[in-house]
C-alpha cells in the first residue's frame, strides 16, 4: 500500500488538492495539526502551539491515524502532513524535539513507513488566516523553506507541485503516482 506525504506551507491548498484527490478515488488521512488546535480552542486555548505538549498532542494523532489504515494492499494513501512535519513545525517554534517526536520521526523514516517521493505545494502567493492559521504570508514562507530543508536532509525527494489551477496540480499528483506505480 503507498503512502505517500503531501505537504508544503501552511494556506498553500494542500486541503484543496487532496479533497479532489479524495473524490478521485484516493483515501486520504486527514493532518493531526488542524485538529489538535481545533479541539485545545473547545476548550479555550487559543494558542496552543505555545506550548511544547502542543507537538507531542500532534505526533500521538498522527501515530494513532498511521495504525488505523488498514486498505486493501493496492490502495494509495495520501497523508496530509507526517511526523517530519510536525518535526519542522517543532523547529520553526523554537522548541527542542521532544523525545516521543524524535523516536517516531526516526522509526518512519527507518521503517519507510512513507514512500520516499513527498509531494510538496509550493504557495499560490498569499495566505488565508483561520482559527488554525494565524501566520503571516512571510512567515509561512519561512516556514516553507524550513519545511523543505527537513525533508531533504531526511532523504526524501520531493516533488514540487506549482501554484496553479487545482486540476492541474491534482493532475500532477496523479501522473507522479501513476509513474511511481509502474
Amino acid at each position: 500500500m503507498p503512502r505517500y506525504i503531501l505537504t508544503g506551507a501552511p494556506g498553500a491548498g494542500k486541503t484543496a488538492v487532496l479533497r479532489l484527490l479524495e473524490l478521485n478515488g484516493y483515501l486520504v488521512i486527514e493532518e493531526a495539526a488542524t485538529d489538535v488546535i481545533a479541539l485545545d480552542n473547545a476548550f479555550g486555548n487559543e494558542e496552543s502551539w505555545r506550548d511544547q505538549v502542543f507537538i507531542d498532542k500532534i505526533v500521538t494523532l498522527q501515530q494513532q491515524r498511521q495504525s488505523s489504515v488498514r486498505p486493501e494492499r493496492t490502495a494509495t494513501v495520501f497523508f496530509d502532513r507526517s511526523p517530519v512535519c510536525t518535526l519542522a513545525l517543532s523547529h520553526y517554534l523554537g522548541f527542542t524535539p521532544s523525545r516521543q517526536l524524535a523516536v517516531e520521526v526516526e522509526r518512519v523514516v527507518a521503517e519507510g513507513i512513507y514512500e520516499p517521493t513527498v509531494f510538496f505545494v509550493r504557495s499560490q502567493g498569499f495566505i488565508d488566516t483561520t482559527a488554525a492559521r494565524r501566520i503571516s504570508f512571510e512567515d509561512a514562507l519561512v516556514f516553507e523553506r524550513l519545511h523543505e530543508q527537513v525533508y531533504r536532509e531526511l532523504g526524501f525527494r520531493l516533488v514540487e507541485v506549482p501554484p496553479g489551477p487545482l486540476t492541474d496540480r491534482v493532475a500532477l499528483v496523479q501522473q507522479v503516482v501513476d509513474r511511481l506505480q509502474r
